[in-house]
């Protein structure tokens, strides 16, 4: 179990500057926009009478979501091209032999990447998306109360915005990785025989699959059949009616009607957990587990030839 746990851990230290230390050079910059934000006058923060106690906590609302959204994109395209990258990098760098050598099996060798990308470098992105969500709220609050036009009482509804939105993210986060599991793992296992171009062409293999049934089978074309509709399907995350209905709402904040509810992350993660397919989610992760197990035979077969 040591050994497993070094080599996961191995992963986060190979792989430090895409999950860690590029998302705090990123941080930086936030914390520089922010502040060039609300204090050069690009956010308006002289606000009064009722809209002086609704209209920041939407500006905290949607600067955290906001930041969230563009976090997650940041740790989708980092994952695919971490499995594309990692699970080759035995062979690229000729440590193979030195693993060959070593009590642990190419499963368990492959396993422990996979297992990385859904453990601690997601774990890293997200405390740093985190991060930024405290440098958000700090900032502005800070440079409301400058401006007097913000007390401490407000403080402890930032508070709660903060935990509302940090739980959402979170369930997103974890839902997100177990529903593209499948998706991850077998670019990692193309990567162990292709090396790097694992990536276009696990894009390519959808098309492939979906043109095949398009010949053998008909149809209109190779963009409408079963297989392609259940790849549309599959590489979707579940909406939330929930998240609709508060981004359309939005805009009535700013009417005279102020008693829109604010963001509710329990309803949220309440509503995306009850629209998964668990069946699904089950299936991919067993799809993983035998693509993973194939992909660490191949690399078995391969170097001990």
């Amino acid at each position: 179990m040591k050994a497993f746990v070094a080599l996961v851990h191995r992963e986060l230290i190979e792989h430090r500057g895409a999950f860690l230390t590029g998302p705090l050079l990123l941080l930086g910059l936030i914390f520089g926009a922010t502040i060039l934000a609300f204090s050069v006058g690009r956010v308006d923060v002289h606000f009064s009478g009722a809209v002086l106690t609704v209209v920041p906590l939407i500006v905290y609302e949607m600067g955290f979501l906001g930041l969230g959204f563009a976090w997650s994109l940041y740790l989708t395209a980092t994952l695919f091209f971490y499995c594309a990258d990692g699970f080759a990098a035995d062979k690229r760098n000729n440590a193979m032999l030195f693993w060959k050598s070593m009590p642990v099996s190419d499963f368990k060798v492959l396993l422990s990447k996979l297992v990385a990308a859904i453990t601690l470098l997601p774990a890293s992105v997200f405390a740093v998306a985190l991060l930024s969500g405290i440098i958000l709220f700090g900032v502005a609050f800070t440079t409301m109360l400058i401006n007097g036009t913000a007390t401490l009482a407000a403080l402890g509804d930032i508070v709660g915005i903060y935990g509302q939105i940090a739980f959402a993210l979170f369930t997103v986060l974890v839902t997100g990785l177990l529903w593209y599991l499948p998706f991850m793992a077998l670019v990692g296992a193309i990567a162990t025989v292709v090396g790097r171009w694992a990536i276009p062409i696990a894009v390519l293999l959808p098309t492939i699959a979906s043109t095949l049934e398009w010949v053998t089978l008909g149809g209109l074309h190779p963009f409408a059949t079963n297989t392609w509709a259940y790849l549309q399907y599959r590489t979707a995350l579940p909406k939330t009616d929930y998240a609709d209905s508060w981004i359309a709402s939005v805009e009535n904040k700013f009417s005279p009607n102020l008693s829109v509810p604010r963001f509710d992350g329990f309803t949220f993660a309440s509503d995306l957990l009850a629209g998964i397919d668990w069946t699904q989610l089950g299936i991919g992760i067993v799809f993983a587990l035998a693509v993973i197990y194939a992909a660490s035979e191949y690399r078995r077969r391969v170097n001990d030839n």
